[in-house]
């Protein structure tokens, strides 16, 4: 099914992301869970690959590959292993406020970095008492002459304790034009990160806790202006953190189906197969049945993304049906291992624990359920992804001119094509969604 989304190229890919996750990934998992600590030596070695730079333009030294691409690169890891297939997720939302807000010496400096792996980017927005509510944060950031100094603590940080760079989002004024995002380096006076907490799973990955104690950081670090903030949030979020949620759903689902149709195989009752009894056919037809569904929306949706279509409702829609359905499946295979799944000589509980911690970032289910109850009302807050879609609809000629014109949209997944355009007094490349955006007030 899912290649009608994707061209050989495409399939190549998946290839090489299975193969180096059963070599490199597969062996370490059971150290990863008994350690229950990030993993800084396969974290870096998996960023080595380029994957990071999914959707970085080739003139930053990126793939160039597009949504699909990048799907199919978390997916294949976390059916080995969701930990490492969230590491790469939360790398690649970081990579997100750079592409679209970052100028063109910020894409300079730090783009080709991520691509090779020698730089791991995060977005930190979620604050203790705010959580969800990102007009709801307290921490800022003042002006003082040629830098800005940030104060406060955020939480749920993916990458935390591996990240050499975080995009953080915190006040500089009222309201919801108060919200400013800055490029912080983790190795700035000031800033620290908070011990790594023991998790139910994920093991292996960390998203804890950051903290800005009179951190004081170039104004040059300022991503986008001041007040882009909140654009900086919700865009990521929207086109890189629900499909990218989406993609570890889809590979833990994936493992499940395998792990439990393996063990119905090999597994004797009766004189027979497991698999042979009727009851447990049918478990295992609504895990697949589940799967074909789920890996259809993703696929479907970031297609549609990577075609400049828009396509919010589908990204909201597919991290519902695969976080819920992935869910689902994980609880229908504990109960056909029944007593043997309780076990950690099996993988089915880590896949019930690691399912669970996809379910709250980028929206809970509850949330992209009000969101699409309000598309049917016909009361949809604008769409992020028409956003991007309008743009990868201009023709050169309409670019407005902006200097260097830095390079914004990723390439069409797959095809590799190269989508700049000359345009007479500019370098070639699309414009930044910043300017986008800016007109959007």
């Amino acid at each position: 099914m899912h290649r009608y989304f994707t061209d050989q190229r495409h399939e190549a890919l998946r290839h090489q992301v299975r193969e180096f996750a059963e070599r490199e990934v597969r062996p370490r998992v059971a150290e990863m869970e008994a350690n229950r600590s990030v993993c800084h030596d396969l974290s870096r070695l998996i960023a080595r690959q380029g994957w990071i730079g999914a959707t970085v333009h080739r003139a930053y030294g990126g793939m160039g590959a597009g949504h699909v691409a990048k799907t199919l690169i978390i997916e294949e890891l976390s059916r080995v292993s969701a930990a490492m297939g969230a590491m790469v997720q939360a790398s690649q939302l970081g990579v997100a406020k750079i592409v679209h807000f970052g100028n063109e010496e910020q894409k300079k400096t730090w783009l080709p970095a991520i691509a090779a792996g020698e730089c791991l980017p995060t977005i930190a927005v979620t604050e203790p008492q705010s959580g969800g509510h990102v007009l709801g944060m307290t921490s800022t950031a003042v002006r003082d002459g040629d830098d800005y100094v940030l104060n406060g603590r955020k939480i749920y940080v993916g990458n935390s304790h591996v990240g050499d760079l975080h995009g953080v989002v915190v006040r500089t004024g009222e309201g919801s034009r108060g919200l400013s995002a800055f490029l912080v380096e983790s190795d700035r006076p000031g800033f620290r990160v908070g011990p790594q907490k023991p998790a139910m799973g994920l093991h292996g990955f960390s998203f804890g806790e950051l903290f800005f104690d009179d951190c004081r950081i170039p104004a040059a670090n300022l991503l986008g202006r001041e007040g882009d903030g909140l654009s900086v949030a919700y865009s990521s979020s929207v086109l890189y953190g629900r499909p990218n949620l989406t993609a570890v759903s889809l590979g833990i689902h994936q493992a499940v189906l395998d792990e439990t149709t393996a063990f119905c195989a090999e597994r004797q009752r009766y004189g027979k197969p497991l698999a042979d009894l009727g009851t447990i056919k049918l478990k295992l037809g609504r895990i697949q049945s589940r799967l074909l569904l789920a890996r259809l929306s993703a696929y479907h949706a970031v297609h549609l993304l990577d075609q400049g279509l828009p396509c919010d409702a589908e990204l909201m829609n597919a991290k519902l049906v695969n976080v819920e359905s992935a869910l689902e499946s994980a609880r229908d295979a504990m109960d056909i291992h029944a007593a043997c799944g309780l076990f950690t000589d099996r993988p089915v509980e880590r896949f019930l624990r690691d399912a669970h911690h996809i379910f709250a970032p980028a929206g809970t289910s509850d949330i992209q359920l009000l969101r699409l109850g309000e598309l049917a009302l016909g009361r949809a807050r604008g769409e992020w992804s028409s956003r991007l879609a309008d743009l990868l609809r201009l023709e050169p000629s309409e670019w407005p001119d902006e200097g260097d014109a830095p390079v914004g949209a990723p390439a069409p997944a797959g095809r590799g094509e190269d989508t700049t355009a000359t345009v007479p007094g500019q370098r070639t490349g699309p414009v930044s969604l910043r300017t986008w955006f800016a007109r959007q007030r």
